[in-house]
């Protein structure tokens, strides 16, 4: 992708994520800011990752994944799951346990674990699509990725 179309899209702020999934007994996640709502009945979600991501088959084989809504005092946590290792990812970060299994990060401001819904190629990412089984949501500022910078939203009229 060329510089300036990188550039061009980082204008667009997204909320940042981290999907986890477990398989065979060990914990996956990553950082995403692609999470989107695709319909409300049913309630099905939407995010992508890179086709080379080495968490995309233990995801697609686990047969679902949570979502992390980051709270605004997760941005070095953010960059913990774009970074180490699978291990390293989570070591010494506090997770609650989804009714699957799943990891939540603790102190999300929402959350929603979901069932592979189905898989759509697109270009050198795939689309993934995923069912609701459970969601919460609570108080606080979500964290917000803007031309290469965390943040948070300001007033929003």
């Amino acid at each position: 992708m060329s510089r300036e179309l990188r550039n061009a899209l980082s204008c667009f702020a997204t909320g940042v994520t981290v999907i986890t999934a477990r398989h065979q007994g060990q914990d996956y996640g990553l950082t995403c800011s692609s999470f989107n709502s695709v319909s409300l009945e049913p309630a099905i979600v939407l995010w992508s990752i890179n086709r080379t991501s080495s968490t995309k088959q233990p995801i697609l084989e686990s047969g679902g994944y949570t979502v992390s809504v980051l709270a605004v005092e997760h941005s070095e946590l953010a960059m913990k799951f774009c970074r180490d290792s699978h291990e390293e990812r989570f070591r010494g970060v506090e997770i609650q346990r989804a009714p699957s299994g799943r990891a939540i990060i603790e102190g999300a401001v929402a959350w929603f674990d979901c069932d592979l819904n189905g898989v759509v190629s697109a270009g050198d990412h795939d689309i993934l699509l995923g069912k609701v089984t459970d969601f919460h949501s609570q108080q606080g500022d979500g964290l917000v990725f803007e031309r290469s910078r965390f943040g948070k939203v300001g007033e929003v009229a």
